[in-house]
């Protein structure tokens, strides 16, 4: 899409966004969302991009994914298979062809329309790709892992099993999800509240991480937190452990309570490259 059809686009969502009472205007509303959801899908427009001073969010393209739901009426389907979908007639699934060159593996997954997902993008069973998403070249989706609304997946990286890549459409000035190139995130991990993971990090199964988490830094001797309005951030090549830290307050001594805290314990290095090499085995 050209600077300039974007630019238009983006005025024409934002001002429809703004108007309470689209009745009148359906028809231009539908219209500029089915012309976002094309462009979602050729990675031409993205909720939030690299730019010269780290990365910028695009409120606009958030505020044009909740223009489709407001239009949205829900309908049933055509069934794939033996399974059935009722979801609002302006969201339907993304329709694959050979040309993508997506592997999409059977057994219920579901990418709706509205996600890019670059060639050489791997999804295993049953996973689930929300609108406004953008997943990079040769990256992973594993079995279980949702990748949610807008959140941006760098190259390379690798989703494992039960992984939860939260979303984010409200507030519409909040930054996504970021997870930055070659990045592995293991089982179970939740990612959320525009939290963003530095290239090359690997956090093991179990890490969790909000807004409000601090993140403990050993070899560094300090603590990462969210700065305001924005998500934590992880550095880059960290490899985050769950851990837990003393409650030090109340019954909490004489209890022998701790609370849940992530770790960073080292910066990747050649044995760290050595364990995950395995990822190219499975592509």
């Amino acid at each position: 899409m050209r600077p300039a059809d974007t630019a238009a686009l983006a005025a024409a969502l934002e001002r429809l966004a703004a108007i309470p009472d689209l009745s009148a205007q359906r028809a231009e509303a539908l219209a500029a969302f089915a012309a976002l959801r094309i462009a979602l899908n050729a990675g031409e427009v993205r909720a939030a991009e690299p730019a010269a001073q780290g990365w910028r969010t695009n409120a606009w393209v958030k505020q044009g994914i909740l223009l489709g739901f407001r239009l949205g009426q829900l309908t049933e389907y055509p069934p794939a298979g033996p399974l059935r979908y009722c979801d609002k007639d302006t969201l339907p699934l993304r329709d694959w062809r050979l040309g993508d060159g997506v592997r999409v593996v059977p057994g219920g997954s579901s990418v709706r329309d509205g996600a890019y997902l670059a060639p050489g993008v791997i999804c295993m069973p049953p996973c689930y790709v929300n609108i406004g998403a953008y997943v990079d070249a040769g990256s992973m989706i594993d079995s279980h892992a949702l990748v949610g609304s807008c959140a941006q997946i760098g190259r390379r990286v690798h989703l494992s099993a039960a992984a939860q890549i939260g979303g984010v459409l409200e507030p519409v000035n909040a930054a996504p999800v970021i997870v930055e190139d070659d990045v592995l995130v293991g089982g179970n991990c939740g990612i959320y509240e525009g939290a963003h993971i530095g290239a090359g990090a690997v956090l093991a199964a179990g890490v969790v991480l909000t807004r409000s988490t601090p993140l403990y830094d050993l070899p560094r001797g300090e603590v990462h937190r969210a700065a305001a309005g924005e998500g934590l951030r992880v550095p880059a090549g960290a490899v985050v452990v769950p851990g837990g830290r003393a409650v030090r307050r109340g019954r909490g001594p004489e209890w022998g309570l701790s609370l849940y805290a992530p770790v960073i314990v080292k910066y990747r290095d050649d044995s760290t490259d050595a364990a995950t090499a395995l990822e190219a085995w499975l592509r």
